[in-house]
C-alpha cells in the first residue's frame, strides 16, 4: 500500500477536457481539486478564461479558481507556496489529491520546486519594457529566439510579462533561461501520477473554435469592455483580451479579432503539447476514458 498519498496531475492543451476529467476523478476518489491554471485565478476574467461553471465542477471542492483581483500578480513560486498547505491538508483528509491545469511552469513549481534564478535587474527590465511599449512584442520575441530558442518554443507568445522575465534572465546571466530551469526530479513525499489529455489535433482545433464562439455568445466583448481600465495589468496581457482590446481601439474588425483569438489559441495549444511531450512521465489518454484513468492510477 502507498503510505505517502497520491497526487493525480491532469494536464493537456486548452479546451482538451481537463476540467471534466479532473472533476470526475476527484468525485470518484472522494477528494478535491487544485487548479494550476494561472489565467483562471482572476475573478474578473470569467468568460475569457473559460472558467468552469458550478455544474461543471460536479460538486467537487476546487481551489484557486477566481480568487484574485485583477491588479494582483502571482508567480509560479507564489502559487506553489500558497498551494502547498492546501495539498498537504487534502492528502491528510483524503489520501488522494488532484492537480489540474495547462500552465506547465505552475504545475512544475508544485511538483519539482523552482530553480534559483538571477535576481531581477531593474535596468534591464525597464529597457525591455520600453521596447515593448514602443514596438510591441515581436522584437522581444525575435531577441528571445536568438538568445534561447528552447524557451521561445514553449513560452506564451502573448504574455509580455513572461517574455520580459525570460529575456531579463538571459541578459543578466549571459546564459539561456532554459538552461537554468534544470530541476530534474519530482518531490518524493507523494506518489505522482501524470495524465495528459490526448485527442486528434483536428478535434482539438474544432473544440477551440467552438469554445471561442461560445465565449462570444456569452458576452466576452462586454467583459473585455468592462476591463478596459485595467488593460495594463499582467493578467490581461493574454489571448482573448489582447485581440478584443485591439478591436475596441479600432485596429481590427470584430471578425478579424475573433479569427485571431482562434488562431492564437491554437498556437498556444500547440506549445502546450510540445511542453508535455518533452516529458516521458506523462501518460497520454483520451479525455473521456475515465475508467482507463482510474485503472492506471491504481489507488
Amino acid at each position: 500500500m502507498n503510505h505517502k498519498g497520491t497526487l493525480i496531475v491532469i494536464g493537456g492543451p486548452t479546451a482538451s477536457g481537463k476540467t471534466q476529467a479532473a472533476a470526475t476523478l476527484a468525485r470518484h476518489f472522494g477528494t478535491e481539486v487544485i487548479s494550476a491554471d494561472s489565467r483562471q485565478f482572476y475573478a474578473a476574467m470569467r468568460i475569457g478564461t473559460a472558467r468552469p461553471l458550478e455544474e461543471e465542477l460536479l460538486g467537487v471542492p476546487h481551489h484557486f479558481i477566481g480568487h484574485l483581483p485583477i491588479e494582483e500578480t502571482w508567480s509560479a513560486g507564489t502559487f506553489a507556496r500558497e498551494a502547498e498547505p492546501v495539498l498537504q491538508r487534502i492528502l491528510v483528509d483524503h489520501r488522494v489529491a488532484v492537480l489540474v491545469g495547462g500552465s506547465g511552469l505552475y504545475i512544475d513549481a508544485l511538483l519539482k520546486g523552482l530553480d534559483p534564478l538571477p535576481m531581477g535587474d531593474a535596468g534591464i527590465r525597464a529597457a525591455l519594457q520600453a521596447t515593448l511599449n514602443k514596438e510591441g512584442l515581436p522584437p522581444l520575441l525575435a531577441r528571445l529566439l536568438k538568445l534561447d530558442p528552447d524557451t521561445h518554443a514553449r513560452i506564451d507568445h502573448h504574455n509580455p510579462h513572461r517574455v520580459i522575465r525570460a529575456l531579463e534572465v538571459c541578459i543578466a546571466s549571459g546564459r539561456p533561461y532554459s538552461e537554468q530551469r534544470t530541476t530534474p526530479t519530482d518531490r518524493t513525499d507523494v506518489r505522482i501520477v501524470r495524465i495528459a489529455m490526448d485527442l486528434p489535433r483536428a478535434d482539438l482545433y474544432t473544440r477551440i473554435d467552438a469554445r471561442v464562439d461560445r465565449m462570444m455568445d456569452e458576452c466576452l466583448l462586454d467583459e473585455v469592455r468592462e476591463l478596459l481600465p485595467f488593460r495594463t495589468c499582467n493578467a490581461l496581457r493574454t489571448v482573448g483580451y489582447n485581440e478584443l482590446f485591439r478591436y475596441l481601439d479600432g485596429e481590427l474588425s470584430l471578425e478579424e479579432a475573433i479569427a485571431l483569438i482562434k488562431q492564437h489559441t491554437r498556437n498556444y495549444a500547440k506549445r502546450q503539447m510540445t511542453w508535455l511531450r518533452r516529458d516521458p512521465l506523462w501518460k497520454f489518454m483520451p479525455p473521456d476514458d475515465v475508467d482507463a484513468m482510474i485503472a492506471m492510477i491504481g489507488v
